[in-house]
């Protein structure tokens, strides 16, 4: 019977990467920042409103750069617990594993909603409440903020994203039992990596089944902006983690599932065609007007499937894909996509403060501007602070939280050839997860960080 393949061995070259740093997913992280930073420089500055043409309306899509930053936290984070489920691994700790995303996801945040506060809304300094709601990240389930809407307060209007990726950071550990559960039912490889898909699939079938419930409500605003509307663009991620993992340990050096991923690998032109040609369409009235501005349940059906097309046929070539396909790294992982992806969670942090300082400095009202000026300026302003967040406050912080202790180790003799036999070798001569590469679980999909060991790869580490 056939072993998992051995990193570093040619077999293992030819398989998607499925640990330590993968730069070419920084790319796609660094382009979900500026389609998001894009998209609300253009809203904001009025370009958006009174009708406008072709350019108007796939402007207003910017936002789909939301479910791309949801796919890749599916991915990267549920990946150890897919190869636990399959028996490659011991399963991630809970404590440790919220703790880290804690430490990364916490910090610059924290500092974002001080600078908020003192800027724009001072008379809340001595709002116990308030303070308590933003610093932990659940204001988005009190129905009558004082801001008047849903998405977060002056400075803040992008965090309502970051309220749901905090919900399945801390839902993902549940999520990741319940169906390690029902896979290991199967007595193989195979039948358990089908059943880690189809119970992916069944937490799809959730968003769909909600934003039917949610429009019986008079108040689908409030209930939109939580887990379960979303949930599907996480799953995605969630099945393509499997689909990785599930090619290492496949039977037979040339499998069906390990001929699918370097098939789409390999057709990245074709899989960007039709996420371009679904993002062309979701820019039509078929979606409605926007995610906030839904129009029926059909609209915020079809919405729900083309976004998430959209994120699936970007991400899947690069996250199916040998390491350091050609184009792809070429593409997504070059100096200035790594960099850019390196400090995208600033770029998504500090957007809409740069935003307003920017109005200020140019002396125009809100609505109101020249978007070739205002994106340009915005973006390098936005560049500026999110770099400034990294290297003096993300990176110190992500250091300090590296020390907590050693990777956990494959498991010997869980998989050949399919079955759970011991005819595996041990780590030091083969297995998948093997010391000292780094472990993917600590890179959120909006919001990851380099891990140890990532700090020697040429050019360095980069996020989600």
């Amino acid at each position: 019977m056939t072993a998992p393949s051995v990193p570093g061995t040619a077999a293992d070259r030819r398989l998607p990467k499925i640990s330590g740093h993968h730069a070419a997913l920084d790319g796609v992280r660094a382009l979900a920042a500026l389609l998001v930073l894009l998209f609300h420089v253009a809203a904001s500055g009025g370009y958006l409103s009174g009708g406008g043409g072709a350019f108007t309306a796939l402007l207003s899509r910017g936002e789909i750069g939301v479910p791309i930053f949801f796919v890749l936290s599916g991915l990267l984070l549920y990946r150890p617990w897919a190869a636990a489920a399959l028996g490659l691994r011991t399963a991630p700790g809970t404590g440790g594993y919220l703790a880290k995303r804690a430490l990364r996801l916490l910090p610059a945040y924290w500092l974002l909603v001080v600078v908020a506060t003192l800027l724009y809304f001072r008379d809340r300094l001595g709002d116990v409440a308030s303070w308590l709601k933003l610093l932990t990240l659940t204001y988005s389930y009190d129905r009558t903020p004082w801001w008047g809407d849903y998405l977060g307060p002056k400075g803040m209007g992008q965090i309502w994203s970051l309220t749901v990726e905090a919900a399945f950071y801390v839902a993902l550990p549940l999520l990741a039992f319940v169906l390690g559960r029902w896979a290991r039912r199967g007595t193989d490889v195979d039948r358990r990596a089908r059943r880690l898909l189809s119970g992916t699939g069944a937490l799809a079938a959730v968003s769909f089944l909600y934003v039917i419930a949610i429009h019986q409500s008079a108040d689908r605003a409030f209930y939109g902006n939580w887990l379960p509307r979303y949930l599907a663009w996480f799953a995605a991620g969630m099945a393509l983690a499997v689909v990785t993992v599930w090619a290492h340990a496949e039977r037979g050096p040339d499998g069906p599932v390990r001929r699918l991923c370097r098939t789409v690998g390999a057709s990245w032109g074709l899989c960007w065609t039709v996420a371009a040609l679904c993002y062309g369409l979701a820019a039509t009235r078929i979606t409605g007007v926007s995610r906030l501005y839904e129009v029926n349940v059909w609209t915020s059906e079809i919405e729900l499937l083309l976004y998430g097309a959209v994120a699936l046929f970007l991400v899947a070539p690069v996250a199916l894909a040998p390491a350091g396909q050609p184009m792809i790294a070429g593409l997504l992982g070059n100096r200035v996509m790594a960099f850019l992806g390196r400090i995208s969670y600033g770029l998504f942090l500090w957007q809409f403060v740069v935003i307003y300082v920017w109005w200020k400095i140019a002396g125009h009202a809100p609505f109101s501007g020249v978007l070739v000026l205002d994106f340009p300026v915005c973006a390098l302003l936005t560049v500026g602070a999110a770099a400034a967040s990294h290297y003096l406050l993300e990176e110190p912080v992500r250091r300090l939280g590296s020390r907590s202790g050693p990777a956990p180790s494959p498991l010997p003799g869980r998989v050949a050839g399919g079955r759970f036999a011991a005819s595996v070798p041990p780590p030091a001569t083969g297995g998948i997860f093997t010391d000292p590469p780094p472990e993917p679980e600590l890179e959120p999909g909006i919001f990851a960080g380099p891990e140890p060991g990532d700090e020697a790869a040429p050019g360095g580490i980069h996020w989600s």
